[in-house]
């Protein structure tokens, strides 16, 4: 990514994890459809959490880049290690402040964190109460919220197959879900 970076010309970045890093394969046609047009850039990496991603951030990610716009979705992989949501949210905090102070003119894109595991495993209400403490972050003028796990979810609560089949990661018709967004 760092190399990337330095190659400039990325006018639309995505940051997180294994479901940002998804674009690039389960989401491929969806985004050569969508996003491949407007000059962007993938930075998703599996099995990162906020701590990861700040890292990431502040040691040569941004540089040599100036993206008109930052989608991030960050978060389900602190969650399942059994951070807080306070602490997931404190970490989201520090990545939008390291992006606004490499990035100012950027606008922000943050997206909720998606629904995960069955309907009623306790992760799936720590991520309601992140996602609340999340969008309260939103001005719509340098940063907007988008919450858009209510799309992934069935009448049941259940998160369907034929979207999520392992219940975290979107399949091709899932991802069509996020670019639609």
């Amino acid at each position: 990514f760092v190399e990337r970076a330095k190659k400039g010309n990325v006018d639309l970045l995505f940051l997180g994890d294994s479901i940002t890093e998804g674009w690039l394969h389960q989401g491929k046609s969806t985004w050569d459809k969508h996003f491949n047009s407007l000059k962007a850039a993938d930075f998703g990496l599996s099995g990162d959490g906020t701590q990861h991603l700040l890292w990431r951030l502040q040691n040569g990610e941004l540089e040599g880049i100036k993206p008109r716009v930052v989608v991030l979705m960050i978060g389900v992989n602190s969650i399942s290690a059994g951070f807080s949501e306070q602490q997931v949210q404190r970490g989201v905090e520090a990545i939008l402040k390291e992006i606004r102070s490499k990035l100012p003119k950027a606008a922000l894109l943050l997206m909720g964190v998606l629904p995960y595991q069955a309907k009623d495993h306790p992760n799936r209400a720590k991520i309601a109460k992140l996602n609340a403490a999340l969008a309260k972050h939103e001005d719509k003028k340098t940063l907007w919220f988008i919450d858009i796990g209510k799309s992934y979810i069935d009448a049941e609560g259940s998160i369907p197959k034929d979207l999520m089949p392992d219940q975290l990661h979107p399949n091709e018709k899932g991802y069509r879900i996020w670019a639609e967004a």
